[in-house]
């Protein structure tokens, strides 16, 4: 008797390493909790004398405790699962933290049987146990089972059991928990990221006051609200880019991702496989499937810079996106469907490729539905100490620098230049004057070369006699003093060491009004 009942102890307990094995390798290989719940429930039923059983969860706002999961109860039995902290058994082990043995739920006051589904079973048979499940010191939900009850029944390892499987289920939502915590904060750093890239390449922060950019603003406010193509033309240096941001962070895929192609900066060889992807042993050296541009732009924007430049092969399949929003990875056979908004760029002539025979007329029309032609900045002057003042401050900052100025002089030489490189150029050259000035006001000679021997400059700093150029230097230090002092005739005379009288004549001497420059 005693070797049958040696014999029993191992088999239960070899049956019970068993199911907790599988337990936990489920609990830690799968990444739907639900699921691997139902799980635990179903193998606890199909490997033990607990043939329904339950897992509650306690929602700490309301105070409401609800079935999240169960095996052995119909969903509609489940739904009726719903308890309150000290409310029947489920209740009080919630309360209490500690586990509650019933031995037989036809005598029990405290089981109130509220799913209705032992209605039509003998009670007397049937014991119920409920176990907390603890995370440190909080408890968080409840794992109870219905155990069939036979002569001689011993509840002493059944709690040991559920303990165990209770304290394996707390550490895997644990995980999750953190997962979780760590995936919330992720996204709120997104959020925070894409707020602040709305706000930094929003229409309202790229630089210009002037008529012909009210315009380009107008129109990019206009497009934001559509998922129209959208080709922007200009020349290098005019800031393409920038708007082609401001039109992504402000439209409806500002939340999906932002993938940018320089087309001209693609080997021809490989355009195709960058933009479209390709599958394993499409060509030499394909020993894995890519994703191309187009894929990894689903539900956001995809800029294609220097569209003049990508290859007639691979216009066409480009001109079926267009139209379609579908394509095929090379050396596959399968359509892949992406919603993107597009944009194109170029600062060449399409039109005259398209007569070259180097540009598809229909590609052309396609991307042609909302152009925004962006002006060269010779053509929008007003804009042009705007602009010189933003990247002022803005390398001041990087370079730690203290720069209160542009003197007059220079501030003619920069609004007289053809500026060929545009805004880029500009951006260059007062970066270069930031770095050269050592006194906090940006003199000609600090500004490139190129500039000073500019035959539209006002002051031609490479030609002239000395006493020229001594009438000329003192002008522009009287002129930068009084713009530093915001018109002060007085303050200027002390900076420069004069007389308010010597000062005045000076002034006058060379026309300038201190009123002007406040």
């Amino acid at each position: 008797m005693t070797s049958d009942n040696e014999s029993d102890r191992v088999s239960r307990e070899i049956n019970e390493l068993s199911l907790l094995f599988e337990i936990s390798k489920k609990l830690s290989e799968s990444l739907d909790l639900k699921a691997a719940l139902k799980f635990v429930l179903k193998s606890m039923a199909e490997n033990t004398e607990m043939p329904r059983g339950a897992l509650t969860i306690l929602n700490r706002s309301s105070g409401e405790i609800i079935i999240e999961e169960a095996y052995g109860l119909l969903p509609e039995e489940q739904a009726k699962g719903k308890y309150l902290i000290g409310e029947g058994i489920t209740g009080k082990v919630i309360d209490t933290g500690e586990t509650i043995i019933v031995p037989s739920i036809f005598d029990s006051p405290l089981f109130l049987d509220r799913t209705g589904s032992r209605e039509k079973l003998n009670k007397r048979d049937i014991a119920f146990i409920c176990v907390p499940i603890k995370i440190g010191n909080e408890v968080i939900g409840t794992i109870s089972v219905d155990r069939l009850v036979t002569g001689g029944t011993s509840f002493k390892e059944d709690v040991r059991l559920l303990t165990i499987i209770a304290s394996t289920i707390s550490q895997a939502v644990r995980l999750r928990q953190l997962a979780q915590e760590e995936l919330d904060k992720i996204k709120e750093e997104n959020i925070r990221l894409h707020d602040e890239l709305k706000i930094r390449y929003g229409p309202k922060t790229i630089i210009g006051t002037s008529n012909i950019m009210q315009n380009i603003y107008g129109l990019i406010e206009t497009v934001c609200r559509t998922n129209a193509t959208v080709l922007i033309l200009g020349e290098s240096g005019v800031g393409k880019e920038r708007v082609a941001h401001a039109i992504h962070y402000n439209s409806s895929y500002a939340s999906g991702p932002y993938i940018i192609v320089n087309c001209a900066a693609l080997p021809e060889s490989l355009i195709e496989s960058e933009l479209f992807g390709h599958e394993k042993g499409a060509f030499t050296g394909a020993t894995g499937f890519r994703k191309g541009r187009f894929e990894l732009a689903n539900n956001g924007t995809i800029f294609l810079d220097e569209i003049g430049d990508i290859p007639p092969a691979v216009q066409t399949k480009l001109l079926r996106v267009l139209q379609e929003r579908m394509f095929e990875r090379i050396g596959g056979n399968m359509s892949i469907k992406v919603n993107i908004r597009i944009i194109a760029a170029t600062n060449r002539d399409l039109e005259a490729l398209i007569r070259e025979g180097k540009f598809r007329e229909d590609l052309y029309y396609r991307l042609n539905i909302f152009p925004i032609v962006v002006p060269p900045l010779r053509e929008r002057r007003p804009d042009i100490i705007l602009l010189a003042n933003y990247f002022i401050e803005k390398y001041a900052r990087e370079l730690d620098k203290k720069i209160v100025s542009i003197s007059v002089p220079a501030t003619d030489m920069l609004m007289h230049y053809h500026w060929p490189g545009n805004v880029r150029e500009l951006e260059n050259c007062i970066e270069r004057a930031v770095i050269l000035c050592t006194d906090g006001v940006i003199k000609t000679y600090h500004l490139p070369p190129n500039l000073q021997k500019s035959e539209n400059s006002p002051l031609i700093e490479s030609k002239g006699t000395l006493p020229d150029m001594l009438i000329s230097l003192e002008k522009e230090m009287i002129a930068s003093a009084l713009k530093r002092c915001r018109g002060n005739v007085a303050k200027a005379a002390r900076i420069l060491g004069l007389t308010e009288r010597i000062m005045g004549l000076r002034v006058a001497k060379f026309g300038i009004d201190p009123k002007k420059m406040k």
